[in-house]
């Protein structure tokens, strides 16, 4: 004679019906997990007065069916405690709406050219994101590995996209690791939320101005001659604003990486040194040399290139000039065939051909180019904001009014504040999270 293998059974809702199934399953040899999100079990029952057919208060049939739950070893009553079955519905509204379609066949896995032996995508992570199991796809370096290539999306042959699927719980991950949280749920929400996001930074700049008397547009003549945007916003102002803005966000990013580094402890175990593995880690990035293994979105490797160093131009062109200014007395604006102008206009060149590039991506068939969410769509918008507004101040001082030229820097300025707030939360945080999940892989599964 054999016995039956015992089944778990999960009860939601410990109301008079829940208590009831749980008890009844125990007594049939189940082991029973009973969840409640209230403090106490009893549910609706218990805000009546009598209850048919024996008219006595329900307390009464309560009282004992709670020494019935004490006394059974086979049930574990969890009060104050939610299913996260609604992380599936958050994945699903983020742009995984095919994730129900999927089958299981692994054909992604067999026809993606990064999945490693080792850490194996994306069929398991479609089948944690099906399950809403978030805390395992947080602590996964897989999703971030991955680099939506879409092959896999365009040879499902049940259509789940499981390109889309990794897609949307990358934004759902890092809106889980953010600190601090309330700003992860308002990037996430960019559907509703991105008039704030973006006009608040604005706003900021124009109190800035009118509090320290600078909202007046300066008339000619000048006193070099040229218009200088440093007549409008005084350097100070710009130092005052983005110096403690990027050591917040330096914090944030901080604290939301190492969340995720220890998260990842157990996905293999690491060995030796973190710098020496980040550094090809970065050769690696800055190459994007998996990149040229998509075959689907193959395309999308030059776009995002042309937006990394276009950025690090910018960037490298921006301390150069404070070492210009306070180092050497250098007077702004500088003239057009001065080195720096032209690092920092040949960024600007590297930008905007990448900001044209993936606008024509993110247009392209979206077995190509993967599902078009608010939170792809907000961090595009202000990449591209940020750029075409950059150009138009530097171009524009030889051909608009100053007034314009004055609004347009004010524009410039709060889409690079809106930009820098919001890197942590936003498609910026994958280069984080990516190089920490590429230097994991390195110290874990590298041969030795």
């Amino acid at each position: 004679m054999t016995t039956p293998a015992s089944r778990s059974i999960l009860t939601i809702g410990a109301g008079i019906a829940g208590v009831t199934t749980a008890l009844e399953a125990a007594d049939a040899g189940h082991d029973v997990v009973l969840i409640e999100r209230e403090p106490s079990i009893g549910g609706r029952v218990l805000r009546n007065h009598n209850y048919f057919p024996k008219l006595c208060p329900p307390l009464c049939g309560m009282e004992i069916n709670v020494g019935r739950i004490e006394r059974n070893p086979r049930i574990r009553l969890m009060t104050e405690t939610e299913v996260i079955a609604a992380n599936r519905k958050a994945i699903r509204s983020g742009g995984g709406e095919s994730i129900t379609k999927c089958c299981q066949c692994g054909t992604c896995t067999a026809v993606c050219d990064l999945t490693t032996a080792e850490i194996a995508s994306p069929r398991r992570q479609v089948q944690l994101a099906r399950w809403g199991l978030m805390d395992e796809l947080a602590a996964d370096p897989a999703i971030w590995l991955c680099h939506q290539c879409n092959d896999c999306t365009s040879r499902c042959p049940k259509n789940a996209r499981p390109g889309d699927v990794l897609q949307a719980v990358r934004a759902k991950v890092i809106e889980r690791l953010a600190v601090p949280a309330v700003l992860g749920r308002l990037v996430a929400k960019a559907n509703v939320t991105w008039p704030v996001l973006l006009s608040v930074p604005i706003l900021f700049f124009v109190a800035s101005l009118a509090i320290t008397g600078h909202l007046a547009v300066p008339r000619a003549p000048f006193p070099h001659g040229d218009f200088a945007y440093e007549l409008f916003v005084p350097h100070s102002l710009i130092y005052a604003v983005f110096f403690p803005t990027a050591g917040l966000v330096a914090a944030a990013l901080w604290r939301s990486g190492w969340r995720f580094w220890t998260g990842l402890d157990g996905a293999g175990s690491r060995q030796g040194s973190f710098l020496a593995s980040l550094w090809p880690v970065l050769v690696e990035i800055g190459t994007h040399r998996r990149f040229g293994d998509c075959g689907t979105a193959h395309n999308r490797k030059t776009g995002h290139l042309a937006l990394v160093w276009g950025f690090i131009g910018a960037a490298v062109t921006s301390g150069l000039l404070i070492v210009e200014i306070y180092g050497m007395g250098e007077i702004m604006p500088l003239p057009l065939e001065h080195p720096f102008k032209l690092l920092g206009n040949l960024s600007a060149i590297f930008l905007v051909v990448d900001g044209i590039m993936l606008v024509r991506n993110r247009l392209a068939k979206e077995s190509e180019s993967g599902a078009s969410t608010a939170f792809d769509s907000f961090f595009l918008s202000i990449v591209a904001l940020v750029i075409f507004s950059g150009v138009f101040v530097e171009a524009g001082r030889f051909f608009l009014p100053t007034a314009l030229n004055c609004a347009l820097y004010v524009v410039h300025l709060g889409a690079v504040l809106c930009l820098f707030l919001t890197t942590p939360y936003s498609k910026s945080a994958h280069l984080l999270y990516r190089t920490l999940a590429m230097v994991h892989e390195r110290m874990a599964f590298a041969p030795s």
